[in-house]
């Protein structure tokens, strides 16, 4: 087995870099890497786990490509190009890689244009007009604009994650295009490469000159010879991405290209998915901000009648009517099931159809000048309902608020729908077809049977004003999915034709539709489009394989889970049994946990999970991803991570790439912070998985002292208690932290947690004892970890304080036989992978704490990664339902006093605060935010008079428990607090700091220089 490459080919080695790939690859492989190097400042990327991570999209497919190529600029696309072109390497236009359909993947080079090539270059905003490069995502771009009042309006669901290349590649639609009509509509211009090489400027025909107007007369002069077929041949519908846009010259779109009858020459490159040229720049045509917006949910008791009842409603809408987006009740459960998710689907749900379980709902909205003009608009809605047979179906949402939570849901829609555990998924091949809306209701009942006879069962959602449904029949792509798929698109290609439809109507054709195009267009449009791919690429470097010339859909060798997958055997040190099952296609019934057949007993599976949805690239509120965030590189990314472990566990990577460097290096900026948990709607929880990874690599390759040193904390905690003022010399002597970064890794630009030598473990206060919590009206149980017990004890005082004011009797956590040591969660260990002791440790707590939660007695923590661990980790240990037991009664403080204040039990406290006259900013810690214990927080804070605590939009502060204190994080620690947390605190100068993280106090205190407190301590202080 050849070793792995080097990361990123460096300068100084581009001299070298054709041996390595060369040799680990082929020679032509070997002469384009050093090329590359030597002629660009650009990320050379060749090794095998970084050209594993970019042989998937959001398809099914996966075709590893010859390298990746990550330029700092536009002419180094130009620079690339043409080295390509010498040595006859095809090339592969990359975005944001959330393709569905295979048109980011291919055996060629990869550009990826988002890290770097995303600038914009002219905004014209009195002309409504922007030109940008390909690389910018979406919502970027709408966040620039929006102090304008403009917005770029083709709002697809992926908007936080895809660039505009990407869009104009596929002619991407949205669920607003019944109001603004597609990416070809929205387009007014392009700069872009031909594979000769040359730059040429695309726009109005009439105004071309060149290159671009030859291109013109050929395509006009092929449409004039085709116009009859045209005529016969060409879907009249909005929704059709299929093909090349030979209509340009003969418009049979219902929306016409261009508002004055002109044709733009850009229009023959959006949606030829980069087949035809390399976008440079793009000119796009801006719209005025929605100043009002009003949403009626419209709940319905079948789905058939959800589908009878569109073409009603967009009759009834008129201009006013921007979007009518369907979710059915599969995606409806899949919602509740998700946390964060389940409280925004309950408010859109009518207790008066079905019980308030509704077979599908329709997410109805209205914009326009103002609230009062649009909100009639809510009104005749609900009388047509009425008039349709259901009154009271349609849930009313005027404000922003709960309209925008309800957006939010909608657009995660396939990736909820892609949460199903077990090898059956749903599939994307058909779910692109759009079909007028008359006929809406009889093509989706139609379609449902055809899924019935082939043993699954369809997901329904999205576009349902323009008739474009998104549905995946749930298929075993390692069994039998691939036979399946061919039965069932030949039917409803059928059955897309009976009602005169588009076969593609969305998300392009890649890998998966391109062999329909001559079914969609007959021979001699299809041949039309092989020639405007010889005008235009006569080397056919760009792209090739897709439109012309594609392979079949159904060709095993492409994709990702081909018969032939198989993971490698794994004694897991967690329980993963959970995703170890297998489901029923029809019922999505899953089978009992570990009965999957996993040989990696279902961490493979879980890993599995990611379908490379992408939306861990998004910037916007949450947390994933932070280490992303920082170096924007897809190896630092939750999706290239899954797709490094995924391959790594079946072997692609070499036999013993599991424990090796490559995957070491993907997972060493993954800082903990669970907000994949939370925030990915495949539920993926890296943190979780790199605690699996780190047991197995370190069992292979022993851990370091530092390793052993930040585990074993709580083990010498007391003992170096009492050597405090000695070992705190190491931030006051010149060159102790110098020799412990050389000796440990500890970086010496970063200042250690200050040992105390009166701590709340040697000096503690007199609490109730165990008969006296048993016996008390309100007992409590305060779990103080290692953190808040050696290093910060005054918030466990203060917290023992705030429960005593609050007439709670409290009992301080113990082991059963006392040691001189503390309770313990692990969580240092399993920092590390040491699983075997961070299990030991969880077990002693368990049992400790299992007499109280049994009696439902609260057990409160201070510090989130430490109690949550209770609710997490320590349930995957097997330690059966004593773990289960205590983690149903595990709350922080702040849950818990936002639980006793909700029923009435803290009225004693509350009029003992005194008012606070200071801001307060709150940074939620990575780990509340991951279980939903930011909201308590915010709502215990408001019991103090006075108080309107501000939530920090931030994401990890960087510092993740010891990752921000090695020498080797430390920029990347300081990187990710600067992104957003740091300047807010700055910012504020006079305000209150509550963070209930120690680390992230610590990180606010060395970046900042801003004392940031916890919880209990303003509470306590307030008293």
């Amino acid at each position: 087995m050849n070793a792995p490459l080097p990361l990123k080919i460096a300068r100084d080695t581009a001299d070298r870099a054709y041996d390595r790939v060369s040799q680990a690859s082929n020679e032509v492989a070997g002469r384009l890497a050093a090329r590359l190097a030597a002629e660009t400042q650009g990320e050379v990327l060749f090794s095998p786990a970084d050209r594993g991570r970019y042989a998937t999209d959001a398809s099914i497919y996966q075709v590893m490509p010859v390298g990746v190529f990550v330029p700092r600029s536009a002419d180094e696309v130009a620079t690339a190009l043409a080295i390509c072109r010498d040595l006859r390497v095809p090339v592969i236009a990359r975005g944001g890689g959330t393709s569905q359909c295979g048109q980011t993947v291919g055996a060629g080079l990869v550009i990826d244009h988002a890290k770097h090539v995303r600038r914009i270059l002219d905004l014209d905003a009195a002309r409504r007009s922007v030109e940008v490069e390909p690389g910018i995502v979406l919502d970027h771009l709408n966040t620039a604009l929006k102090p304008h009042g403009l917005w770029y309006p083709v709002d697809v669901s992926t908007s936080a994650q895809a660039t505009l290349g990407g869009m104009a590649g596929n002619n991407s639609c949205g669920s607003r295009s019944i109001a603004y009509g597609n990416m070809v509509h929205n387009v007014l211009g392009a700069t872009a490469w031909l594979s000769d090489g040359g730059p040429h400027r695309f726009g109005r025909y009439d105004d071309s000159s060149g290159t671009a107007r030859q291109i013109g007369d050929f395509v006009r002069q092929l449409a004039d010879d085709l116009a009859p077929e045209i005529e016969q041949r060409w879907p009249k519908v909005l929704r059709r991405v299929a093909g090349y846009n030979l209509d340009i010259f003969r418009n049979q779109n219902e929306k016409p290209y261009t508002a004055d009858g002109s044709v733009n020459l850009a229009h023959l490159l959006i949606g030829s998915e980069g087949t035809l040229a390399l976008t440079r720049s793009l000119t796009l045509r801006l719209a005025e901000l929605p100043r009002a917006k009003v949403l009626g949910v419209v709940n319905f008791p079948t789905f058939y009648k959800a589908m009878d009842s569109a073409q009603h409603i967009v009759k009834m809408g008129g201009a006013a009517l921007t979007a009518v987006e369907l979710v059915d009740r599969t995606m409806l459960e899949l919602a509740l099931q998700n946390p964060a998710f389940a409280p925004t689907i309950r408010t859109a749900l009518s207790p008066r159809i079905n019980g308030g379980k509704p077979d599908a709902v329709l997410l109805v909205e209205f914009s326009g000048a103002s609230k009062a003009d649009i909100t009639p608009k809510i009104r005749q809605l609900v009388e047509l309902m009425g008039d349709l047979g259901l009154p009271g179906s349609v849930v009313e949402m005027i404000d922003d608020a709960p309209q925008k939570n309800l957006w939010e849901v909608r657009k995660a829609g396939l990736n909820i729908m892609m949460s199903l555990k077990g090898d059956g998924k749903p599939v994307s091949f058909i779910e692109d077809c759009a079909v007028p809306l008359e006929h809406l209701a009889e093509y989706t009942d139609a379609l449902t049977q055809v899924f019935r006879k082939h043993g699954s069962k369809g997901t329904w959602y999205a576009h349902a004003s323009v008739g474009t449904l998104h549905v995946r029949p749930i298929l075993d792509m390692r069994r039998d999915g691939a036979p399946k798929m061919r039965a069932i698109a030949e039917e409803a290609a059928a059955l897309v034709r009976k009602y005169k439809g588009a076969y593609s109507g969305e998300h392009g054709d890649g890998l998966c539709r391109g062999e329909w195009i001559e079914w969609q267009f007959g021979p001699k449009i299809t041949q039309a489009f092989a020639e405007i791919k010889q005008r235009l690429d006569p080397i056919n470097l760009l792209s090739p394989q897709r439109i012309v010339n594609p392979p079949k859909m159904d060709d095993t060798r492409l994709m990702r889970f081909p018969p032939s997958y198989r993971v490698i055997p794994l004694q897991t040190a967690l329980d993963w049994s959970a995703w170890n099952v297998q489901n029923d296609p029809a019922t999505e019934k899953t089978t009992a946990p570990g009965t999957g057949g996993d040989p990696a007993q279902g961490f493979a599976k879980a890993v599995e999970m990611c379908n490379n949805n992408g939306h861990c690239r998004k910037f916007d509120a949450g947390t994933m991803c932070p280490s992303y965030r920082v170096t924007r590189d897809e190896k630092h990314l939750t999706r290239g991570r899954a797709n490094t472990l995924r391959q790594a566990l079946s072997g692609q990577l070499g036999p013993e790439a599991f424990t090796g460097e490559a995957a070491y290096e993907a997972l060493d900026l993954c800082v903990g912070c669970k907000g994949c948990k939370r925030d990915c709607p495949t539920g993926v929880d890296m943190a979780k998985m790199k605690v699996e990874f780190l047991h197995h690599y370190k069992a292979r390759h022993g851990h370091t002292l530092k390793d052993r040193l930040v585990a074993s904390l709580p083990d010498y905690a007391g003992l170096a208690s009492r050597l405090a003022p000695l070992l705190n010399l190491r931030d006051r002597l010149p060159g102790l932290a110098w020799t412990s970064e050389k000796l440990l890794g500890f970086s010496a630009r970063r200042t250690l947690p200050q040992w105390q030598r009166r701590t709340f473990f040697n000096a503690p206060p007199k609490t109730a004892t165990r008969d006296e919590l048993l016996a008390a009206d309100k007992p409590v149980v305060l779990f103080v970890d290692t953190f808040n017990g050696h290093f910060e004890s005054g918030n466990a005082f203060s917290a023992l304080k705030v429960l005593e004011v609050g007439g709670y009797t409290s009992f301080v956590a113990t082991k059963k036989v006392a040691n001189g040591k503390a309770l313990c969660c692990g969580r240092t260990d399993l920092s590390g992978g040491r699983v075997d002791q961070a299990r030991a440790r969880v077990r002693e707590l368990v049992e400790a704490l299992l007499p109280f939660a049994e009696k439902g007695i609260a057990i409160v923590g201070l510090e989130p990664s430490c109690l949550l661990t209770l609710r997490d980790e320590a349930l995957a240990m097997g330690l059966g339902e004593a773990a289960q037991t205590v983690a149903r009664h595990a709350l922080l403080l702040e849950e818990f006093l936002a639980r006793e204040a909700a029923a009435g039990r803290l009225e004693t406290l509350k009029s003992r605060l005194r008012p606070v006259t200071q801001p307060v900013l709150l940074h939620g810690h990575c780990h509340q935010k991951a279980f939903g214990a930011v909201s308590p927080i915010l709502e215990v804070l408001k019991l103090i008079p006075g108080a309107q605590p501000e939530l920090i939009e931030s994401s990890c502060c960087g510092m993740a428990g010891s990752f921000g204190y090695e020498a080797s994080h430390y920029e990347v620690s300081m990187q990710m607090a600067e992104l957003s947390l740091l300047p807010a605190v700055r910012a504020r100068p006079d305000a209150i700091v509550v963070a209930d993280g120690t680390s992230c106090r610590h990180q606010i205190r060395d970046g900042a220089q801003r004392e940031a407190i916890h919880v209990a301590q303003l509470l306590a202080r307030q008293l």
